[in-house]
């Protein structure tokens, strides 16, 4: 398995062979209002890469919800991926999703079997009930399982999850994003950290970090975090942007 972060919870998971790309956003940096009720623009930093590297060779999309920043709604994804590409995603998403255009979508109530992977939907809590979204288990044989938690925080049904999956590999994101009304609507650093507790044996990915001005968490303070929680980097790795990390099964 080999996961590159692109940017925010934009990742390219090469994993049983097939190229996945996950929640495409794709706005320059500056280009989007505040969120959270704050002052400024987003997103903080512009990709890594052009869109076109991004996309190249992804077979599928993932898309865990539609909130801007996990799904560009900015000029119907800027015309960026293929109206034809096989894109994946949560119940009663994919009628918009299709409204921008695109002809292979597939809402996933529970499972589907994809390219030798299975793919199984997840709960998730983004802080507000009106508000659905959804993680994802990748098992393949050969491969490490990964557990992309998506836009939630840490609660009872995930941790459930965790410990009936048993995952090798779970992705958070970490940010600490909250509302205006200061509702935390994604992992924070004592979060990230219960994660990684609950799940010693497992690697810790945290994404979702620096990219948006509602985000309360840095790379810098998760490490910080962390490390004073004594969890190793060895087990908890916060990618940079446009870094890869590769793991065996």
């Amino acid at each position: 398995m080999q996961l590159q972060l692109i940017r925010n919870a934009t990742m390219r998971l090469t994993y049983n062979g097939r190229l996945i790309l996950t929640d495409p956003f794709f706005a320059g940096k500056d280009t989007l209002p505040p969120f959270g009720g704050r002052k400024g623009t987003n997103p903080l930093v512009d990709l890594p890469m052009p869109p076109e590297e991004v996309i190249a060779g992804a077979e599928m999309v993932l898309v865990s919800h539609l909130h801007p920043d996990h799904f560009d709604d900015n000029d119907k994804n800027n015309g960026v991926l293929p109206k034809d590409i096989l894109l994946y995603c949560q119940p009663g998403d994919g009628a918009r999703i299709r409204e921008y255009g695109f002809t292979q979508v597939t809402e996933i109530a529970d499972a589907v079997e994809w390219g030798g992977i299975s793919i199984t939907k997840t709960t998730g809590n983004h802080g507000r009930s009106d508000w659905p979204v959804s993680g994802f288990i990748l098992r393949a044989v050969g491969e490490p399982t990964v557990y992309w938690m998506g836009d939630t925080i840490w609660y009872d049904e995930v941790e459930q999850i965790v410990t009936d999956v048993q995952p090798d590999i779970i992705i958070t994101h970490s940010s600490g994003a909250r509302t205006a009304e200061n509702i935390l609507i994604v992992m924070d650093s004592a979060q990230t950290v219960a994660v990684c507790k609950a799940a010693p044996e497992a690697i810790v990915i945290a994404i979702h970090l620096d990219s948006l001005n509602h985000g309360t968490v840095s790379r810098e303070d998760l490490r910080i975090y962390a490390d004073a929680n004594g969890i190793s980097s060895e087990q908890l790795r916060i990618p940079a942007d446009g870094e890869i990390l590769v793991f065996n099964a």
